[in-house]
């Protein structure tokens, strides 16, 4: 090798380490940076929607990274999230399944151009198949065509499915699904309708 290979190698080290340095470390802090500057508050849609919680941030970990949530982890915020579920006031789990449809169709709601006292939807047909007669729906969720002729109406299937609907990420911490109770995205009489749309035997859903 020529002396003035010899020369060159340190001189390489030492400018490699220096744009090394130079480079930024915090990827969460700049990509949290980047977000909260592309965005801003209008209407009913505020800034504060870009705050994780826990168990946003740590699902948004494992996607990024591609690792799992440990058993421990994801055994405890569950645990977390079946705790803050409110089950109805009275007692009563069921509604009109004819609203709970029309809740089922409408994706209306909580969007910036939607008025503080805006109707939400549950816009359930984005993400599920829930009747035959509907021709148009999503397929992220599984299927929910019978589901109450499938699994009945017993005290456990009643509750499973209220803490589903109010919040999903007590039994599935990652699951795309909407916590409509928990976030407010339903009121209690609403989550009702949806409750008999699944469950009523005499709803398209179970027909």
């Amino acid at each position: 090798m020529k002396k003035s290979t010899y020369i060159l190698l340190p001189v390489a080290a030492v400018f490699l380490a220096g744009c090394a340095s130079m480079m930024p470390t915090d990827y969460k802090k700049m990509t949290k940076d980047m977000l909260f500057s592309s965005f801003q508050t209008k209407g009913i849609a505020t800034i504060d929607r870009l705050n994780q919680d826990e168990i946003q941030a740590a699902c948004s970990e494992a996607e990024l990274t591609g690792k799992d949530l440990s058993d421990a982890t994801r055994k405890r915020l569950e645990e977390q999230e079946l705790a803050k579920v409110k089950y109805p006031a009275n007692g009563q789990y069921f509604g009109d399944w004819a609203k709970g449809e029309k809740i089922a169709q409408s994706g209306v709601g909580m969007a910036w151009s939607n008025k503080a006292d805006t109707v939400n939807g549950g816009n359930c047909y984005a993400c599920h198949q829930l009747s035959k007669k509907e021709i148009s729906y999503g397929t992220l969720g599984p299927s929910l065509y019978h589901y109450g002729k499938l699994r009945g109406n017993s005290e456990p299937i009643v509750k499973y499915t209220w803490v589903k609907l109010y919040n999903a990420k007590a039994y599935n911490v990652c699951t795309n699904m909407p916590r409509f109770g928990h976030l407010k995205g339903l009121t209690e009489s609403q989550l009702k309708d949806v409750m008999a749309l699944l469950l009523d035997p005499k709803s398209p859903v179970n027909n």
